[in-house]
């Protein structure tokens, strides 16, 4: 099969296309033809080394971790889905190698649920990984309920577009925080209120809003805006940050760290929110395989609205 490929921790220019042999097909585990691949800020940060006292890597490696497409072997004891089925995934594995910038992949079944029948292929790829980002952040750790205020920094990003229709769709008030550009594209998701950081302090702001705090912060840009936000927090309140390990904060915050997890259960709830209209993925633009280094550039620019895919 054809796959984007690197042998050492760099740049884009590390990667190039490569033909490789398709690995064999486990125990409880299937092979899935790749339709899409979404593309994600965390691809070059493994990449070029960053996370790999936490991630290990086992060269050479495929990048990616986000996939829609279709099963086409099942290993013994894989039996969930049937050959055909149209499926998504967050594919990390413990050790990166085995990624999605590929015309094929190799999964533990566990991982995959059906993915969402009334959006493209493109779409559906572009879910798994911000959506469970999203979806953990808010819910598993933010404990987000109906008639809260959750304040989310960097909104109009992968996590933070989802955190946004995620939130209202729990029956949140929402109030977005991100440069002016994206304000109307924060309020077309479903945000209540939003906050230009380049204009205003983001703490002042959103007590002008709401004077008794926000319930919620989740964090998807931390630095001078996370800082500025911690005075609109209510005593009370939780923060939840992707990005922050908490070694800057005020220890007496009730603060989590969150690095998604793959959990076919919440893809599941995801795929019902899409098909009942409640969640949507903007694909700014598509690439080819052969393209995936600009791709991989693109994303490194930390200016994309929405989600950039591949499709092998």
């Amino acid at each position: 099969m054809r796959a984007a490929t690197y042998t050492e921790f760099g740049g884009p220019e590390k990667v190039s296309i490569t033909t490789v042999d398709i690995p064999a097909v486990g125990e409880g585990e299937v092979l899935v033809r790749i339709k899409a691949a979404g593309v994600n800020p965390v691809d070059y940060a493994v990449r070029e080394g960053y996370l790999k006292e936490n991630l290990p890597s086992s060269f050479p490696v495929i990048p990616g971790w986000d996939m829609a497409g279709e099963v086409v072997e099942r290993g013994f004891s894989a039996r969930r889905f049937d050959v055909g089925a149209e499926v998504y995934a967050y594919a990390r594995r413990p050790v990166v190698q085995h990624g999605t910038f590929a015309e094929y992949v190799v999964i533990p079944e566990s991982y995959l649920a059906l993915r969402p029948q009334n959006i493209s292929w493109e779409a559906a790829a572009g879910i798994p990984l911000v959506g469970l980002t999203a979806y953990q952040s808010l819910f598993d750790a933010g404990k987000l309920q109906q008639g809260q205020t959750v304040l989310i920094l960097g909104a109009s990003g992968g996590v933070g577009s989802l955190g946004i229709q995620l939130a209202k769709a729990k029956g949140a008030t929402v109030i977005g925080v991100a440069s002016q550009k994206n304000q109307q594209y924060m309020r077309e998701l479903g945000a209540d209120y939003t906050v230009d950081y380049k204009s205003a302090h983001v703490g002042e702001a959103v007590q002008q809003l709401v004077p008794e705090g926000v319930d919620l912060i989740f964090d998807c840009a931390s630095g001078e805006t996370l800082q500025q936000s911690l005075q609109a927090l209510k005593p009370s309140g939780k923060l939840v940050s992707i990005l922050n390990h908490g070694t800057d904060l005020d220890p007496a915050i009730d603060f989590t760290y969150v690095f998604v997890e793959p959990n076919s259960r919440q893809l599941g709830h995801l795929r019902e929110l899409a098909e009942a209209g409640k969640l949507r993925v903007p694909v700014s633009q598509t690439y080819t395989l052969d393209e995936t280094v600009e791709a991989m550039k693109q994303i490194q620019t930390s200016h994309t609205t929405g989600k950039i895919v591949i499709v092998p």
